[in-house]
């Protein structure tokens, strides 16, 4: 897959989901606007995990654990370009060690994730668990 596929496939879920890592909650309106775009895709429950897991998690969380870093907001260009290179070299053994690590990485939003599931899963009609 090249970079302008991941972008057409992925890139508007990804900055729909960036608030999960932000220096606040996401407000009602950020978990709507997450919902009706995770609902344009058509993931299950675990391709979306391993989504947050794989694809995001690893250059997220290192925006919210830099000093350097502002995590308020996100410059849409630069989190693209950052999201699209990982990514790209998310094979072989990088893909198994990020899975190994997910755990350290999604750590500090596994509760808003949680959150945004339950959700999910009502916007599908579907029980919460």
């Amino acid at each position: 897959m090249n970079a302008q596929q991941l972008v057409d496939e992925r890139g508007d879920l990804w900055l729909a989901l960036a608030p999960l890592w932000l220096d606040r909650e996401p407000s009602e309106r950020d978990f709507a606007d997450m919902v009706e775009e995770i609902q344009r895709h058509d993931m299950t429950l675990k391709e979306l995990e391993w989504m947050f897991r794989l694809e995001l998690a690893p250059v997220m969380s290192r925006h919210q654990l830099s000093i350097a870093s502002e995590w308020r907001e996100y410059d849409d260009h630069k989190l693209m370009k950052q999201l699209v290179s990982h990514n790209l070299r998310l094979t072989g053994w990088r893909r198994k060690s990020w899975a190994l690590f997910s755990g350290l990485t999604t750590m500090m939003v596994r509760h808003r994730w949680h959150e945004l599931m339950q959700r999910v899963l009502v916007a599908r009609g579907e029980r919460p668990f």
